[in-house]
C-alpha cells in the first residue's frame, strides 16, 4: 500500500482555533470541542478521582455547562485542556466533599491525582498526535506498539 502525498489532508483545527470558533458562536465548533475533550474530562473523574459512574456523568455535565458559560474568561485559547482539567478537578473535589458530608472520609482528594492527570494528559496528547498522522503511519505504529509485531512482520504484511 502506497501513500499518495498529493492527497489533501484536512487536519483538525488546533485548540485555539476551535475555542475562537466557539467564542464566535459556532455551535458545530462547540460540539467538536465537547467531543474532543469528553474522554479527558470523564477519565479524570473516573480514573483520577475514582468517582462512581453516575457522579462522573454529573461532573461531566457540569464541566461543560460551566465551560460554555465561562469560555470568555479563558485567557489563553491554547490552554483549553488544562483549564478544563482544573475545572474538572475542582468539581470532582466538590463532589467528594459532598459525599464526605454524608459519610466520613479520610481524605477528600485521593493520593496520586497529579500523577494520574499527568498520565492522562500524556495519553491524550499521544492520541491526538496519532490522529493527525497519515493512515499509513498509524498502521505501522499500531502494529508495532499495540500489537507488538516485529519490523519484519510489519514489513511483510504491508509490503
Amino acid at each position: 500500500m502506497r501513500f499518495d502525498t498529493r492527497t489533501a489532508i484536512s487536519p483538525e483545527p488546533n485548540d485555539a482555533a476551535l475555542v475562537a470558533r466557539c467564542r464566535a458562536g459556532d455551535h458545530a465548533a462547540w460540539h467538536e470541542l465537547v467531543e474532543r475533550f469528553s474522554r479527558y474530562v470523564y477519565a479524570i473523574s473516573v480514573q483520577a478521582f475514582r468517582l462512581p459512574h453516575h457522579d462522573a456523568e454529573d461532573v461531566f455535565q457540569e464541566v461543560f455547562a460551566r465551560a460554555y458559560q465561562q469560555l470568555d474568561k479563558l485567557r489563553d485559547d491554547e490552554a483549553i485542556r488544562p483549564w478544563l482539567g482544573q475545572l474538572t478537578r475542582r468539581l470532582c473535589i466538590d463532589r467528594l466533599r459532598a459525599g464526605a458530608r454524608e459519610a466520613p472520609a479520610e481524605e477528600v482528594e485521593p493520593a496520586g491525582i497529579d500523577e494520574t492527570i499527568s498520565e492522562l494528559d500524556e495519553a491524550f496528547a499521544v492520541r491526538e498526535a496519532l490522529a493527525a498522522a497519515p493512515e499509513h503511519c498509524r498502521e505501522v505504529i499500531d502494529r508495532f506498539f499495540c500489537r507488538d509485531e516485529s519490523y519484519a512482520t510489519i514489513g511483510a504484511a504491508l509490503d
